[in-house]
C-alpha cells in the first residue's frame, strides 16, 4: 500500500523543502493574496467575504470548493466566534486541511485500496488520458517502491499507442527494471495476463500496469478498462488493488470531467497530480479532493525521476501557510 509517512526526518525534512519550492508559485496567489485582501481591515463585511471567495476561486479552488470554505467562514462569523479579519486566514487553512483530510466529506462511495493475498502480488493501475505525464509518473511510482525495497515490475498495456511501449521501455531499461509488452495492437488484457504470471513466478512486487490515455468519449476504450479490471482480479484475488487515476495540475478544474469518467469506469482508488511545480493554481488540489472524492496519494513535483512524492495534507498545508 501506499506510504503516507515520509520516514527518516531528514528525509521528512528534504521533501518537505521540495514541496515548499514547488508550491510558491500557488502560495503568491492564494496565501500572499489573502494576506492582500485581509491587510488594514478590522471588520469582516460582505464586501471582505466577496473578495475572499474570489481569491479562492482564482487559486482554482474551483466555485463550489470555494463556496464551501466561505460557508465555514460565514458560520463562525454569524456565530461570533471569528470577528477579526486577522484570524481569517488561519481559518482559511484550517477548512483547506479538513477538505483534504476527508475528500468528499466522507458522505461520498468510493473503492478503497485493498492489500493483495499473502505471497501474492500488488497490483496497481495507473489510468489517465494522454498528455498529462502517465507513462513518466508510472516510472517515477516504480523508482518510489524501488526505494522501498520493493521489486516492481512494469506492464505496458498501452498498447494502442506504440510510443507508450517504446517510453515504458526506455524507463525500465533506465531503472534497471523489468517491462512485460507486446506489439503494438495487442489485447490490453493479455499483456495483463502476461505480466501477472510473471510477476507470481518470479516474486516481483508490485505490478504497476500502464494502461491507454483513454479520452471519456471512447466508450469501448473504457470497456477494455473493466476488462482488464476483470482479468486481474481472476489471476491476483482482489485486483486491482490501487488504481490511481494521473491528473495534471496545470489543466486545473478542466480536468475534473473526464476525471469523473475514469472513476467510474475503473474503480479508482487515489490520484497522481502531476505538474504541480508547473502552475500558480495548485488550489486544485482541494477541489479534486472534494469534487472526486479520492485522496491525492502521490504529487509530481519537478521532472527527475524522484521527483514524485506521497502527498501529506498537513505538510502540503503547512508548505502554503507557512512562513
Amino acid at each position: 500500500m501506499v506510504q503516507t509517512l515520509f520516514g527518516p526526518q531528514e528525509q521528512k525534512t528534504s521533501l518537505f523543502s521540495r514541496l515548499k519550492q514547488a508550491v510558491s508559485s500557488t502560495k503568491s496567489q492564494l496565501v500572499e493574496r489573502l494576506d492582500l485582501v485581509t491587510e488594514g481591515r478590522q471588520e469582516i463585511d460582505p464586501a471582505l467575504l466577496d473578495d475572499l471567495e474570489a481569491t479562492l476561486i482564482m487559486a482554482d479552488l474551483g466555485v463550489k470548493t470555494s463556496s464551501q470554505i466561505m460557508d465555514g467562514l460565514r458560520d463562525q462569523t454569524h456565530g461570533g466566534r471569528l470577528q477579526d479579519a486577522k484570524e481569517i486566514r488561519g481559518v482559511v487553512e484550517q477548512e483547506i486541511l479538513k477538505v483534504l483530510e476527508h475528500p468528499g466529506n466522507g458522505t461520498a462511495k468510493r473503492t478503497v485500496p485493498q492489500k493483495p493475498p499473502e505471497g501474492q502480488p500488488e497490483v496497481i493501475l495507473v489510468v489517465g488520458v494522454n498528455g498529462v505525464g502517465k507513462t513518466t509518473s508510472i516510472a517515477k511510482l516504480a523508482r518510489y517502491y524501488q526505494e522501498q525495497n520493493r521489486k516492481p515490475l512494469l506492464v505496458a498495456a498501452d498498447t494502442f499507442r506504440a510510443a507508450a511501449i517504446e517510453q515504458l521501455d526506455v524507463w525500465a531499461s533506465r531503472l534497471r527494471m523489468e517491462v512485460v509488452k507486446q506489439k503494438a495492437g495487442s489485447d490490453p488484457s493479455a499483456v495483463i495476463f502476461d505480466g501477472l504470471k510473471a510477476a507470481k513466478s518470479r516474486n516481483f512486487d508490485p505490478v504497476i500496469v500502464d494502461t491507454a490515455g483513454r479520452l471519456h468519449t471512447k466508450h469501448n476504450l473504457m470497456t477494455e478498462l473493466s476488462k482488464m479490471c476483470r482479468i486481474a482480479s481472476r489471476e491476483v484475488p482482489g485486483a486491482p488493488h490501487q488504481v490511481l487515476l494521473v491528473i495534471d495540475a496545470t489543466t486545473g478544474q478542466n480536468g475534473l470531467s473526464q476525471a469523473r469518467q475514469f472513476i467510474e469506469h475503473s474503480g479508482a482508488t487515489g490520484i497522481i497530480l502531476t505538474k504541480l511545480d508547473g502552475t500558480a493554481k495548485g488550489g486544485v488540489v482541494v477541489a479534486i479532493a472534494r469534487e472526486l472524492a479520492l485522496p491525492i496519494q502521490f504529487v509530481g513535483i519537478g521532472e527527475k525521476i524522484d521527483d514524485l512524492i506521497p502527498f501529506n495534507p498537513r505538510d502540503f498545508v503547512a508548505s502554503l501557510f507557512g512562513a
